[in-house]
């Protein structure tokens, strides 16, 4: 089933997020091979050299090996949604279900060797490079926020003079409660969480680190005469947090009385309160409700809650960087960022409206089966996913400093938050925050502590997490391109090496980490790619050309999948 990305009636501004003026045709093989973009022509005219960019470079995993056996990394993101996601793509486990023009693989830089150049830059080179910071200059200032006042021309979109995007004002300056401050040491609003990295590419192991910080909107951080307020900040975190997991979430005793005498753990009396307890069925009339400002506006229609859905205004940042190690050779974030990812969400679609999209969005498939869609949006303010979000990022340039990412290197971005089974309301991320009783109630920056200890959590359905990934993928990556993994945990038969496993399951860094000597050229392989500025034929940190990737489907293709893997959330 393909993305959605059907804007419907909830766009904000038509003049800022419309629809691109061209798509080439991703036939021109002497543009394909140069690797050169022109920025000022990709800022001002929202070109496509690759129109499927949203699908991402794994979808082209080859899942049978040349002995016949079947891998399976593709029900990790499609699989049976839970409402009200209804893109239920369990079915793209199965087959390669790709319009004609995406058949022949477009992400170039697959099929690069580049271990000469990676040989041409020293251990000393990288690491001196990936410890300088982007992000702050010498005096700890956002880089971002002094050049977006004086906007380069070519990344002023609608001519007006002044940046209508997204500035960054994230501090990094967590307290014991991973809540942001600023210089003065007022509260951002930012609140750090940690948790368990999605199964695949988005492992250290496979070439990055990240991060993601949350913010919900001012609303919902003030008391109902507007005033901040950290306690109602907090249980409104925890309520948001209730209503991605579907079950009740424990925080620190509050009384209910400070709260507007709201009973969150409703147990009949306005007392302390030690959970936020889930129960939530509108049509059995249970209900829930936000505290504070926020809970007068939900009353009056102005902010939504229900199940599966963040309220409007929630944002968050999601940092890509490169592998660092601390002084203990703990891989860790490095100061260098690679990407600064920024969602929003700007619009409340109830569940009648994402099921309308879902039903629309099959029949166009049913009806258009080679038609590709159009992804909304530019690169000042963002790229739209169709269910109210606007996503938009930043990127290294040749330099090492971040610009804002053209549009085409935000489609490649939007496919994945827009319509797969996998996602929760477009996120990834926070269902599957670390629980109370792991460090500082899982509210905590990687900086703050690593993810050396964690033990591999299980699934609702009894399955370990990475245990499965590793039992069904047979690989440590969709491409199965990490020879590292590969000799940790399997046997020259291509076998789960148990002492290993059972190792693993008490602590996920095995897994998740690579070696120094890894990081380091997976390092230089992605500074490669930004020397090249080739971020549009794709991202992935691959020295030499990865073997189990296909070049081109062929119409039906199936993956020799037979038995999907189904959705289960993760245990706390």
């Amino acid at each position: 089933m393909r993305f959605l990305f059907v804007l419907g009636s909830f766009l904000i501004l038509a003049s800022c997020i419309n629809t691109p003026e061209q798509i080439k045709d991703n036939s021109s093989q002497d543009l394909m091979n140069s690797n050169q973009i022109d920025l000022t022509a990709a800022y001002k005219h929202r070109t496509l050299n690759n129109p499927s960019a949203f699908i991402p470079s794994q979808c082209y995993t080859k899942t049978i090996n040349s002995k016949g056996n079947v891998h399976n990394p593709c029900y990790t993101c499609h699989t049976n949604s839970q409402r009200p996601n209804y893109i239920d793509d369990v079915d793209l486990q199965l087959g390669y279900d790709f319009a004609e023009d995406a058949r022949t693989n477009p992400w170039n830089n697959l099929f690069k060797d580049r271990s000469d150049k990676v040989a041409s830059i020293t251990n000393e080179q990288i690491e001196e490079y990936i410890q300088q910071s982007n992000y702050f200059d010498d005096s700890g200032n956002i880089i971002l926020q002094s050049r977006i006042k004086n906007i380069p021309k070519t990344w002023d979109f609608n001519g007006n003079g002044q940046w209508d995007g997204f500035v960054p004002d994230l501090w990094y300056n967590f307290d014991e409660e991973g809540f942001d401050h600023d210089h003065s040491g007022q509260y951002s609003g930012w609140r750090s969480f940690a948790y368990y990295p999605f199964p695949g590419t988005f492992w250290p192991a496979n070439g990055s680190t990240d991060d993601v910080i949350i913010r919900l909107p001012e609303s919902m951080r003030q008391d109902s005469k507007g005033q901040f307020n950290l306690d109602i900040y907090k249980v409104n975190l925890a309520i948001v947090e209730a209503m991605l997991r579907e079950e009740s979430i424990a925080i620190d005793p509050v009384d209910e009385s400070r709260l507007g005498s709201i009973d969150i753990d409703k147990d009949g009396t306005i007392g302390i309160a030690n959970q936020v307890t889930y129960d939530w069925a509108p049509r059995e009339k249970r209900f829930m409700w936000y505290v504070g400002k926020a809970n007068q506006l939900q009353k009056n229609n102005q902010i939504h809650l229900a199940a599966g859905l963040y309220p409007e205004g929630t944002e968050f940042i999601h940092t890509v960087r490169y592998i660092d190690f601390d002084d203990n050779d703990e891989v860790t974030l490095s100061n260098r960022i690679k990407e600064l990812r920024y969602a929003r969400k700007y619009a409340g679609l109830n569940y009648s409206r994402l099921r309308d999209l879902a039903d629309g969005e099959f029949k166009e498939k049913h009806d258009f089966p080679n038609r590709l869609k159009v992804v909304q949006g530019n690169h000042e303010v963002g790229v739209s996913n169709g269910q109210g979000w606007i996503y938009s990022a930043f990127i290294e340039d040749t330099k090492g400093e971040l610009r804002p990412q053209t549009y085409e290197e935000l489609v490649f971005c939007a496919g994945c938050h827009g319509g797969i089974g996998a996602n929760r309301d477009g996120i990834f991320s926070f269902h599957r925050r670390l629980g109370k009783d792991e460090f500082q109630q899982g509210w905590y920056h990687w900086s703050q502590k690593s993810i050396k200890g964690l033990e591999d959590p299980y699934r609702k359905d009894g399955h370990r997490e990475y245990t499965l990934y590793l039992q069904t993928n047979k690989a440590g990556d969709e491409f199965r391109a990490n020879i590292e993994i590969m000799s940790r945990f399997f046997n020259s038969s291509g076998e789960l090496e148990n002492e290993m496993l059972a190792s693993m399951q008490q602590d996920i860094s095995q897994l998740l980490w690579p070696s120094m000597e890894r990081a380091m050229e997976l390092n230089k392989a992605y500074k490669v790619i930004v020397d090249e500025q080739s971020f549009i034929y794709g991202r992935d940190a691959t020295i030499a050309p990865p073997e189990n990737v296909h070049r081109k489907i062929k119409e039906s293709q199936e993956t020799g999948v037979t038995e999907p893997v189904l959705i289960s959330r993760i245990v706390q």
